[in-house]
């Protein structure tokens, strides 16, 4: 059930009718019709634009047209008054016995209500976290794992074939920092006295990584030159890292299905083939960048160098890809990766990166749609900073890390569900304010608890419903009388309940998952708003005395409200809370 594409559909039944009958011209675009929720809920149940966007190629004034649609919806049993407004807008209000239908509808469908096929057939590869592994990941990176990975699941709920992928940046210099930091900590484990220059990384974690360097290779690179170690040690601490890693994003709950390695590019062809096909395409030249815009550095001189053209992809510069001595820039085996990405099939591809990647994005964007010849969009999402508080101040903890919180940290501190809701009560390019109390205070304040209330309130009903003999299991329910849900407030449960699949759609099409949240807050705020009203009426108290029947037909709104709070935060990665602690 999607009632909007339902009632949606009658709009563009009504204007086809119109049409054959002279009303209309034939043939009208109707892509650009909508059906929504009207800006004040004063004005109807749902609005639509079709005169508006009609009117023109029809040479029709927009309230003509709205006017004589509106004699058409009002003859079908659902539309309960249809007003035209302003100047061609139509307002919808739909008959009662249609909200009164949703719970039914989300009962019978179960876990399958909201699903939808919008991407059935379209693969699509969602790049996120892929930190240096380096280091454990810090608060940062949990905000691009929560994103990326709640991202992921929406696609997946939504029908597309998705694919989680981690990019390991295991080809650059930092790599060979981290080796050689290593081998400090594995001479530090074997009773030598180090010092970390600038540019190591001198953090505990590196402590145990140094204690198995030991146990496994003993003391055979002690005294020896970097030739002789620096290899091994590189690939040994790279591993060290990525578990580690591994190991905070199953904390988070966040399991990917592809880790690909930026070292499997080098010396295999792969960064050749990927820049013979854009020099195939007339898009690789020689030539000389102009400076930099604004001041000129001292050391600024004009060189030619190996450029890729971006500019006509839609980059504001053309972009290097060899460097003076003739190695591949950092551009290249990004553009190689992709050019993978795009081999392999995928339909969509989404990169999920922190706040500092701003100047990346029109580079890749034009690569990828120069590897693909536009057939494959790029979408790349920046993540904005987390800044972390306690009581309203900044909140510093024990940085094991040496130079920052990590993931550990904050998921230690109020655990995984905490987190992962959290991260997404903002949208991704906001900025994100984390206050360690206020995310595990018990009010309306904090949305993690006033969705988790919601459920559990809802649980709490059912067990009581059982002891008092009253069968509640969905089949029953869903057979239930509900010709009774005739309150405002059981109305607008109902009426949130059914903007659910559209709310799916929305928040795929524009990759936003935290639309997912702030629609489970409303929900939950509905649902409250309706427990509260029936502390005062308690004809809308969820169990009746001594009427099962009244009862069933409660709780079957009820129980419908924990199947698309179940649904929304199974998207976000987040468990129902079954009771309140």
């Amino acid at each position: 059930m999607n009632l909007f594409a339902d009632i949606r559909a009658l709009v563009n039944e009504a204007l086809a009718s119109m049409a054959a009958e002279g009303m209309l011209p034939e043939g009208l675009d109707l892509a650009n019709v909508t059906v929504e929720p009207p800006r004040d809920p004063a004005h109807g149940d749902m609005a639509t634009n079709a005169a508006m966007v009609l009117a023109k190629p029809a040479r029709l004034k927009p309230r003509d047209i709205a006017e004589a649609l509106a004699a058409k919806l009002t003859d079908d049993p659902r539309i309960a008054s249809a007003e035209v407004a302003g100047p061609g807008f139509l307002n919808l209000r739909l008959d009662v016995s249609v909200w009164q239908s949703v719970p039914k509808a989300v009962l019978t469908a179960g876990t399958e209500f909201g699903r939808s096929q919008m991407g059935q057939g379209q693969k699509v590869n969602v790049e996120y976290v892929s930190a240096n592994p380096t280091g454990p990941l810090h608060v940062g990176h949990t905000r691009g794992a929560v994103f990326g990975d709640a991202l992921a699941s929406l696609l997946a709920y939504s029908g597309h074939e998705v694919t989680r992928e981690y990019y390991v940046n295991d080809g650059g210099a930092q790599v060979d920092v981290l080796a050689r930091s290593v081998y400090l900590r594995y001479l530090e484990a074997h009773g030598q006295k180090v010092e970390f220059p600038d540019g190591t990384y001198p953090g505990d974690y590196l402590v145990d990584v140094g204690e198995a360097l030991k146990a496994k290779v003993g003391d055979a690179y002690i005294g020896k030159g970097e030739e002789v170690w620096l290899s091994e040690i590189r690939e040994f601490s790279t591993e060290s890292m990525m578990n580690l890693i591994r190991a905070d994003l199953k904390m988070l709950g966040v399991e990917m299905d592809s880790f690909f390695s930026e070292k499997s590019l080098y010396g295999t062809g792969l960064i050749e083939a990927a820049i013979a096909d854009l020099d195939a395409k007339g898009l690789i030249y020689r030539g000389t960048l102009e400076p930099p815009k604004g001041k000129v550095p001292e050391d600024w001189e004009p060189r030619e160098q190996t450029l890729f053209r971006s500019t006509a992809h839609g980059d504001d510069v053309d972009r290097p890809i060899k460097k003076s001595d003739g190695g591949w820039t950092y551009f290249a085996p990004d553009i190689a990766y992709h050019y993978n990405k795009v081999t392999r099939g995928f339909d969509a591809l989404i990169d999920v990166f922190g706040a500092d990647h701003g100047g990346y994005v029109k580079r890749m964007k034009a690569a990828v749609s120069a590897l693909s010849e536009g057939r494959v969009p790029l979408d790349v999402k920046l993540t904005q900073l987390v800044k972390l508080y306690k009581n309203g101040k900044p909140f510093k903890m024990s940085k094991r890390a040496g130079t920052f919180v990590t993931l550990r940290d904050v998921v230690e501190q109020v655990g995984p569900d905490v987190t992962r809701f959290v991260m997404l009560t903002r949208k991704n390019d906001a900025t994100l304010d984390f206050d360690f109390a206020k995310v595990l205070e018990q009010s309306r304040e904090n949305p993690v608890f006033y969705v988790q209330y919601a459920h559990a309130r809802i649980c709490s009903v059912l067990r009581k419903a059982v002891e008092a003999g009253i069968a509640v299991d969905d089949a029953t329910l869903a057979e239930a009388d509900l010709s009774g849900l005739t309150h405002a407030s059981e109305l607008a449960v109902a009426k949130k309940l059914a903007e659910w699949p559209r709310l799916v759609e929305i928040a795929a099409r524009t990759h936003e998952p935290h639309r997912v949240a702030f629609y489970l807050y409303d929900l939950a705020s509905d649902l409250h708003a309706l427990w509260n009203r029936g502390n005062e009426e308690p004809s809308l108290r969820f169990l009746q005395d001594d009427d099962a029947a009244a009862s069933q037909s409660k709780i079957a709104l009820a129980r419908a409200v924990t199947v698309v709070i179940s649904a929304g935060l199974g998207i976000l990665g987040v468990a129902p809370a079954e009771e309140m602690r």
